[in-house]
């Protein structure tokens, strides 16, 4: 057995002693078989006839009973073990002597506290814990981690990650293999997944951002531990990348809105200085952008924009170039509402038809609006691999629009 194991008749005499029990207290089976009680010789005497009365008491009590006190080796030091007791019955019943079942008591701590941590992880943590076997399949899943994968814990059991995350599973399924081969974890990671859907679309999931640490789990009953898969803790910390993504986007823009500022008193003509804000607005921000102002009939004459391909904001001409806009028109929107009307997944014939560039997905249109009077409209375009326009950058754009409108209302009357 791996406890130490001692019996006792109902007179307290030793009658079985085991292997483990020699090899905790070097005491033999033939140095403990046949002794009565352990005092003297594997406890103090002063104490033996107190732990034996403790020790047979179990005779007359239900269930078992746990105990710690101090045993003597044969080479004369002292141990502290913990031991469990149980009444043995007779043939007739009736107890008819009593089992100690014990171990060194640093070690059954240890043993527990492994336990009681193992139990607190995949029960009570705020943390997400899955054990990955050798297959690269949870074997193990808490609470934390079924809620954050969205599936209940015996569907996850066995599956492959693939099955359950779309993006983010190469790189988890890259750390684990990692960990499973050389042994050394990597440090803490922000991955970045997405979840797949009911129906299999990924999609039209959010993405979550999960702060991941991986740890190898070896046997410790093998001479050279053996792989027995990867603890895989993790933590949602989405909500705070967002929001520290936020701030830093919201500090370059400031910055560039200061910047643009600098350059533009230092333009003697308006149009420059209203060129110069588009300039340092585009940066991260679109890939395209428009200038249309409104002739004295109301209609829009493209001012500057940005060449075929990206790069900076040019004025036209002297005189513009009116812009066909068919009704309906973002451009007219905005106008017509004096505020900002965004446009996304837009198809090539939608782009063509609104007479942007090709490759154009997105688009956000703010009105140019200076002391009461519209003097026209500015558009930022956005093209493949960037996201759709959101309120936030709504916002930014329309900052842009009223210094740009500020500087264009210094221009000569036509």
């Amino acid at each position: 057995m791996d406890a130490a194991l001692c019996a006792f008749d109902s007179d307290g005499v030793v009658t079985h002693w085991n292997g483990e029990a020699t090899r905790l207290l070097g005491w033999s089976a033939q140095d403990a078989v046949g002794r009565r009680g352990l005092a003297g010789w594997a406890v103090r005497g002063g104490e033996g006839e107190a732990l034996m009365a403790r020790l047979l008491a179990v005779m007359a009590a239900p269930g078992r009973q746990v105990h710690e006190f101090p045993l003597l080796t044969k080479d004369g030091g002292r141990i502290l073990v913990r031991a469990q007791t149980c009444a043995v019955p007779g043939p007739d019943g009736r107890p008819a002597g009593v089992y100690c079942a014990f171990s060194e008591i640093h070690a059954q701590i240890d043993l527990e506290r492994s336990m009681a941590l193992s139990d607190a992880l995949f029960q009570e943590a705020v943390w997400g814990v899955v054990l990955i076997d050798a297959d690269l399949r949870p074997a193990v899943v808490n609470d934390y981690a079924a809620r954050a994968l969205r599936t209940p814990k015996e569907v996850l059991l066995g599956r492959p990650l693939g099955e359950v995350l779309d993006q983010g599973v190469e790189e988890i399924e890259g750390a684990l293999d990692h960990v499973l081969s050389a042994g050394t974890p990597p440090p803490p990671a922000d991955l970045w997944v997405r979840l797949r859907t009911g129906s299999g679309e990924a999609d039209r999931a959010p993405r979550r951002c999960w702060r991941s640490g991986f740890v190898r789990l070896g046997s410790p009953l093998g001479e050279e531990p053996a792989p027995l898969g990867v603890g895989w803790l993790f933590e949602d910390v989405t909500e705070a990348k967002l929001a520290e993504r936020e701030a830093s986007r919201l500090r370059f823009r400031t910055q560039q809105l200061r910047r643009a500022a600098r350059v533009a008193i230092e333009c003697a003509d308006p149009m420059d200085a209203a060129v110069g804000y588009l300039d340092f607005a585009l940066a991260g921000f679109a890939d395209h952008v428009l200038l249309d102002l409104l002739d004295a009939r109301g209609r829009p004459v493209r001012a500057a924009g940005t060449p075929g391909g990206p790069g900076p904001c040019l004025p036209v001409g002297p005189a513009g170039v009116p812009v066909g806009y068919p009704p309906g028109h973002p451009a007219l929107q905005a106008v017509e509402r004096t505020g900002s009307v965004r446009a996304r997944d837009l198809t090539p014939e939608q782009a063509a038809r609104h007479r942007w560039p090709r490759g154009t997905l997105g688009a956000l249109c703010s009105v140019l609006r200076s002391r009461g009077r519209t003097l026209g409209v500015v558009t930022f375009l956005r093209g493949a691999g960037r996201p759709v326009f959101d309120h936030e950058d709504a916002a930014y754009a329309e900052e842009v629009a009223a210094r740009v409108a500020a500087a264009l209302d210094l221009l000569p009357p036509p």
